[in-house]
């Protein structure tokens, strides 16, 4: 009887570690399945891009995948039952259940209108690709001098903000932040990222916590009315509900709690990944939802997994940070050296080295995505047949 393992959520992470796992593991030994809602994968980091028009490679899951020995299913995932490891999903053919015995969590996040008055109505999103081609489709129709209002001031924000202000300078964009303008940053971050602000007619309106979105402009706790003909909302970021109503030990927010090898810390026979983890960092702080923290956990995951089942040694590989990659549209770049729990230090990259370098990071992160099993050390080992035969053997496993 082969060890299932069920993945779901094929974004970064959840197609890096079923990919990882199959080569981690004999095919005779583990059935894997991969459970995403879309048939491709979406280059999330890229979204802001779309947005603006322009078109994505396609990556179809089934190309990715093919060969591997990994199973897709195209689905909805509409429930978790970790008591009886069950997965509720839904597709073309109507509902059904998977069964599982060791699952990796992998369904991300969402964007968040954070309770917001109007938000939910009148803004755009780029947090999902049907957001992006939404806001792709309004952006088009914008007459010259209109203004695009993109409110955030995080990664997300300042991305979207000179990508719409790069392809689009006939409009009047401005980035609505609740703090400084890359306040985060070093100087020597912070001053380039007002450079490139300034020379792409960027208004900033800083110290500005948008506290209302209507039709045709934002308002900010300090009375503010800024105009919007187009509101972009990059505030943050909301975890799939679904983790909150199981069992899993979860935040507040409803990341699944999880220790240094990403498994529940409730729940043995489940793993988290991306932003779905609540999963603790260098200087015991919590990892930021980031394709940064995401991958590396995907990693440790895999191989946790695998190594539990086949009686191997467990990863020791603490997820750590060494910088910040943003693209100020497709021109211009900032990389931000951090140190290992992500404070910035004075050093920092910029301009169109920079662009290169966030660029090639962008291709790396497709490429190993679209290449699970390729350029990865063989190390297939076989599962205990106890261990393949019993789920339950799993917990017991340290």
């Amino acid at each position: 009887m082969q060890h299932r393992i069920v993945v779901i959520g094929a974004g970064y992470t959840g197609a890096i570690a079923a990919g990882r796992l199959a080569r981690r593991l004999h095919r005779e030994d583990a059935a894997i399945t991969l459970v995403n809602a879309e048939p491709d994968f979406v280059e999330r980091v890229r979204l802001h891009q779309l947005a603006v028009g322009q078109d994505l490679k396609p990556r179809p899951l089934s190309e990715m995948f093919a060969g591997t020995g990994v199973e897709l299913k195209c689905a909805k995932v509409t429930g978790v039952d970790v008591d009886r490891r069950t997965i509720a999903v839904i597709d073309a053919n109507g509902a059904e259940e998977l069964e599982y015995d060791s699952l990796v969590y992998a369904l991300g996040s969402g964007w968040e209108a954070q309770g917001v008055p109007g938000a939910a109505e009148h803004a755009h999103e780029v947090a999902s690709r049907p957001g992006a081609l939404r806001l792709r489709e309004r952006l088009a129709r914008l007459e010259a001098g209109q203004t695009v209002t993109v409110v955030g001031g995080g990664l997300t924000g300042l991305e979207a903000a000179t990508e719409i202000a790069e392809a689009r300078p006939d409009l009047d964009v401005a980035l609505a932040a609740r703090s400084g303008l890359g306040d985060w940053l070093s100087p020597k971050g912070r001053g380039h990222l007002r450079k490139v602000f300034d020379r792409l007619g960027i208004t900033v309106h800083e110290h500005a916590a948008v506290t209302g979105v209507e039709a045709d402009r934002v308002t900010t706790a300090d009375g503010r009315a800024i105009p919007a003909a187009v509101t972009v909302w990059t505030t943050g970021f909301a975890v799939h509900p679904i983790a909150k109503a199981t069992a899993l030990e979860v935040t507040g927010a409803g990341q699944i709690v999880v220790d240094a090898t990403m498994r529940s810390v409730s729940h043995p026979d489940v793993y988290a990944v991306g932003d779905a983890a609540y999963a603790m960092g260098p200087g015991n702080k919590p990892l930021r939802m980031s394709c940064a923290s995401g991958t590396p956990a995907a990693w440790q995951a895999a191989d946790a997994i695998a190594a539990r089942l086949t009686g191997g040694k467990l990863p020791n590989m603490p997820v750590r940070y060494f910088n910040q990659c943003i693209s100020l549209g497709r021109k211009e770049g900032l990389i931000q050296y951090v140190t290992a729990d992500d404070r910035a230090v004075r050093a920092a990259l910029t301009g169109r080295l920079a662009a290169v370098y966030k660029e090639l990071i962008c291709k790396g992160a497709a490429w190993g995505v679209a290449n699970p099993t390729l350029r990865m050390p063989t190390r297939r080992r076989r599962v205990a047949r106890e261990r393949a035969t019993a789920g339950a053997a799993v917990k017991t496993v340290a």
